[in-house]
């Protein structure tokens, strides 16, 4: 094998590694946004339903003072 020949199958060897690292770094980098995205998407979650809760609750409070002011004034 000639010196060029040579430096030409290091030169593939070397682009595939680094082809290989940027795509083990990308598919990291997608995990980790994935990853991320659930936990914000959990988080949401959780407070939207004690919102609701906390609202209903407040509607339910002030349900029971409306009723029993009805049932006052008859």
């Amino acid at each position: 094998m000639e010196n060029n020949e040579i430096q030409e199958r290091l030169h593939a060897v070397e682009v595939a590694q680094a082809t290989g690292a940027a795509t083990l770094a990308g598919a990291t980098a997608t995990n980790a946004a994935a990853q991320a995205g659930t936990v914000a998407t959990t988080a949401a979650m959780s407070a939207g339903n004690a919102a609701a809760m906390a609202a209903g609750g407040l509607g339910l409070i002030a349900g029971i003072f409306i009723g029993l002011g009805v049932r006052n004034a008859r």
